[in-house]
């Protein structure tokens, strides 16, 4: 990724600037930052160090305060190595990979949240993975080179000197002029890094030739290379072999330019080194949710992912390679890298690294990101990535009706609280009275309660009061019982924290009339108790089901799935008897559905209906499994779903009449997002709609959702809630309920 200074940094006193950098020898650093700094110099490069965590706090200050910047869109585009620099630093100190060196180009190592480090493991391990095969390949050459564009603080060269790096392999890194001459001063600062460099030859910040630093085998050269003249003329003076088998990398740095001058320099390096393997790590499909919100992050830095829109998804970017003179490629987006490239026992030991409960986000993410190889000349037989031979992620094209599903905001009133959040639970109370409970907002996990009513011009939603302290919890679950209340149960406090609690929860008011005369003056009150359930209880869980059936006169609420703390996916069975407060045995035949988290349960023909879900190994679901009523007991039934439907998970289900309805989620084998599957339960036939968000004014990301069935005909679904932490772009909640027409299908 290109690095260098996000902005021109704010003149800071020395105390200030100690602070920042944790270091009281910073204080005696001269007010300018921006200043030429000679590489004898530590205290400056200390200063240096610093900068990665300044700019990005100086990109937040507001301007109004006097802070008035010129800041060029080049510089802002620099700016995204410090951020890019500490996750990495964040990811290597949790373990996630192998970096002794990244650390010496930051000021303090900072913790990142679990969503970040995995996601900046992926993209190292990817980079690292054909980086080692191109080593591999040219083992045998008497001279290889890697010319990293971009490079930005990248600790490569470093890494595999440690690792006895071979004497005909030269590293190239080539970055903005400022970024060189910075990433030059730290290196020859520091005993660590320098040590590494042989016969090396440190150039005056001052010299205003491209070369900062030159090595036997390490090369740092200043250019901006979308000047394809002096770029050319740098590479000759590092003395860039261009008969060399050469590995070009990419990470996050073409997309920051024109797209004219991007396609341009793909087609010059084709020209220019006719023994060659590119690279390239960015962005892909801006146009669903999570797209928008990552273009809309980037807009706002004021640097722009301009290839994004030419070339939106995988196919797009290998055509682009192959058009401009490159004659093999192969791109993958990182869900098919992870899941399919890297081995079991690499990710059963990632994922055991930190507790991480952010699987939609995760994924979402690895949609978004690809890592492509291009090829020419000798090396074009030697892809440095292929398709698995068999891929657990095959891709699919779902079964797309033409009719768009029509989606609008739920008309609600000005007043109440917000009706946003990821992994609350809903329960229909009676029509028109939604009760919604836990998941998390942006201030927090939640541990309360609120309320929404339907009135005649639209509806409120309500804070409801309660004498109990529910505890926070999300990924839960809360099932109405007619003439008991509503059932919560399970959810999580944290990844290592499931609830164990049981509630019963009823609302204090009996008549409708009276609901809605309280609730327009003050809030409404629930009874909240502990319910102690007798029997063998289930382990304590989340991201599971709970649907409420009837059999032999008793109430049951049928318990699926899930997860726990130690467990990442659960397959066993639980029936709650509601009155009697008693877990109880029932005998259930047939062949066990497959362990899932995240699936939907709704009621069907006395019995259950299970879809989707999340199952070993993070490999969506796509089935649809019955559990219907016998004399004895229930027996497990899979419906043959004919065509298939792509899988999916952290969606929500409903049975209208004969149709199984699949709403939302996530999948990661199709473009786009789900929008609603229809599958007749009686043949299996399946049929895919999109839904038509045109009156929805933000991006609707629908998991980690609600939905609640708003007719008793059921043509009218509403959906509540929902979104998620878009990786490093910032927290996304859809911030008003809206509504599902299905009347045109149905």
């Amino acid at each position: 990724m290109p690095l260098g200074l996000a902005l021109p940094l704010l003149a800071m006193d020395g105390r200030t600037r100690a602070k920042e950098c944790g270091s009281s020898s910073a204080a005696q650093l001269p007010t300018s930052l921006l200043q030429p700094l000679g590489p004898s110099n530590k205290k400056q490069a200390v200063t240096l160090r610093c900068r990665a965590r300044i700019s990005v706090a100086a990109a937040d200050l507001p301007f109004s305060r006097g802070y008035f910047l010129k800041i060029s869109a080049c510089a802002l585009v620099q700016g995204t190595n410090d951020s890019s620099v500490l996750s990495k630093a964040s990811a290597a100190a949790q373990g996630y990979f192998e970096d002794a060196f990244i650390k010496d180009f930051v000021c303090k190592v900072s913790r990142r949240a679990p969503l970040i480090n995995k996601g900046y493991y992926v993209r190292w391990s990817a980079v690292d993975h054909c980086v080692r095969h191109f080593l591999h390949v040219t083992e045998g050459c008497a001279k290889r080179q890697i010319l990293s564009l971009g490079a930005g603080f990248d600790s490569l060269y470093f890494r595999l000197h440690a690792e006895g790096l071979s004497p005909s392999l030269v590293v190239f890194e080539v970055d903005f002029p400022d970024v060189a001459r910075r990433k030059a001063t730290l290196i020859c600062a520091s005993d660590h890094l320098k040590g590494a460099l042989k016969d090396w030859e440190p150039h005056s910040p001052l010299h205003t030739g491209p070369v900062c630093l030159f090595s036997s085998q390490y090369r740092l050269l200043g250019v901006d290379v979308r000047d394809e003249g002096k770029a050319e003329e740098a590479f000759g003076t590092a003395a860039l072999q261009r008969s060399a088998p050469t590995l070009l990398l990419s990470e996050v740095a073409l997309t920051y330019m024109d797209t004219e001058r991007s396609d341009a320099l793909i087609g010059w390096a084709a020209q220019l080194l006719p023994h060659a393997l590119f690279v390239m790590y960015e962005q892909i499909r801006p146009h669903d949710p999570f797209g928008r919100v990552m273009r809309d992050h980037f807009l706002k830095l004021n640097s722009a992912l301009h290839a994004l829109i030419r070339y939106p998804d995988t196919s797009a970017q290998m055509q682009r390679f192959l058009d401009r003179g490159w004659e093999r490629c192969v791109c993958l987006d990182m869900n098919q890298f992870y899941l399919g490239l890297l081995s079991e026992k690499e990710r059963s030991r990632v994922e055991k690294l930190e507790p991480f409960d952010e699987f939609e986000e995760w994924h979402q993410k690895c949609s978004h990101y690809f890592i492509l190889t291009a090829s020419k000349g000798p090396l074009t037989s030697q892809a440095l990535i292929a398709f698995p031979l068999v891929s657990p992620l095959p891709t699919m094209s779902p079964v797309l009706n033409p009719k768009l599903l029509r989606v609008q905001l739920l008309p609600m009133g000005l007043k109440g609280p917000a009706v946003e959040g990821l992994g609350m639970a809903s329960a229909l109370i009676t029509p028109g009275v939604i009760l919604l409970c836990g998941g998390a907002m942006r201030s927090g996990r939640v541990n309360t309660a609120k309320l929404l009513l339907r009135e005649q011009k639209g509806w409120t939603s309500v804070s409801a009061e309660s004498q109990t302290d529910w505890g926070v919890r999300m990924y839960h679950t809360a099932t109405a019982v007619p003439g008991w209340g509503v059932v919560v149960l399970g959810g999580r406090s944290s990844p290592l924290r499931p609830v164990c609690r049981v509630l019963r929860v009823a609302l204090s008011i009996e008549s409708r009339s009276e609901l809605h005369a309280v609730a327009g003056s003050t809030q409404p009150r629930l009874s909240v108790t502990d319910v102690s359930c007798a029997g063998d209880a289930p382990r304590p869980r989340w991201r599971h089901s709970a649907t409420l059936l009837s059999h032999g006169g008793k109430k049951l609420l049928f318990v699926f799935g899930g997860r726990t703390e130690m467990e990442p996916v659960l397959c066993d069975g639980h029936f709650l008897n509601v009155d009697d407060q008693r877990w109880e045995t029932v005998s259930i035949e047939g062949a066990v559905p497959a362990a899932r988290h995240s699936h939907s349960a709704c009621a069907c023909e006395g019995g259950v209906v299970i879809s989707g879900g999340l199952g070993r190994g993070g490999i969506p679901l796509g089935d649809a499994v019955f559990l219907l009523p016998t004399t004895t007991g229930f027996r497990w039934e899979e419906l043959v779903i004919k065509p298939p439907v792509v899988p999916r998970y952290s969606h929500h289900s409903h049975v209208i009449g004969q149709q199984l309805l699949l709403i939302g989620g996530v999948w990661l084998q199709a473009d786009g997002v789900p929008g609603v599957a229809i599958i007749h339960l009686a043949t299996g036939s399946s049929v895919e709609y999109s839904m038509d968000i045109s009156e929805v004014p933000w991006p609707l990301m629908l998991q980690s959702f609600c939905s609640e069935l708003l007719d008793e005909d059921g043509t009218v679904i509403t959906l509540i809630g929902g979104g998620g932490n878009c990786f490093s772009f910032g927290t996304h909640l859809n911030p008003q309920p809206v509504s599902l027409n299905l009347t045109s299908v149905l």
